[in-house]
């Protein structure tokens, strides 16, 4: 297997994460992961050795996100909504599985725009100069996304305790 393919491989997890982030939905997140990962080798010319191949990635997924809601939004689908039950079938204690359902549930009520910021620079660790440039935003306007992300965080998981 070449190095682009290890390289890729060992962000599955990651890109998984944040696919999750932008999708809000398992489903609509494997989809988005799967679209984004067929994209990446289709192009995979155009990336370049020696650069952040998870950045690249990055920018590939929150773009085929971007795609995926014009589409849905010209076609003006409805999709019903994720059933009950997420943790069903999950290993891990209960407690566990509530603290990390008040955590997706904080994090999906978030505006997209904040989501976005939170998922790059909080859960990924992506320093606040690379997720600008993958949001393609001024770090200004990130750093104002993650002070009311955070915020708003602090406020739902204060309720949910």
């Amino acid at each position: 297997m070449a190095v682009f393919e290890d390289d890729l491989l060992a962000l599955l997890p990651r890109l998984r994460r944040f696919a999750r982030a932008l999708a809000r939905d398992a489903a609509d997140a494997d989809d988005l992961c799967q679209v984004a990962l067929e994209k990446a080798l289709r192009a995979r010319t155009s990336w370049q050795p020696g650069t952040r191949m998870d950045s690249w990635m990055y920018r590939i997924m929150r773009n085929s996100w971007i795609d995926t809601a014009r589409s849905r939004s010209r076609a003006a689908q409805t999709f019903v909504e994720e059933e009950a039950g997420v943790a069903v079938g999950t290993e891990g204690d209960a407690e566990a599985r509530l603290v990390q359902h008040d955590i997706d549930a904080a994090m999906h009520a978030l505006p997209d725009e904040q989501r976005e910021a939170v998922a790059l620079v909080l859960v990924e660790g992506l320093a606040y100069k690379e997720a600008a440039e993958i949001l393609d935003i001024p770090m200004g306007t990130l750093t104002s996304r993650l002070v009311r992300g955070r915020q708003a965080l602090m406020a739902r998981l204060g309720e949910a305790a």
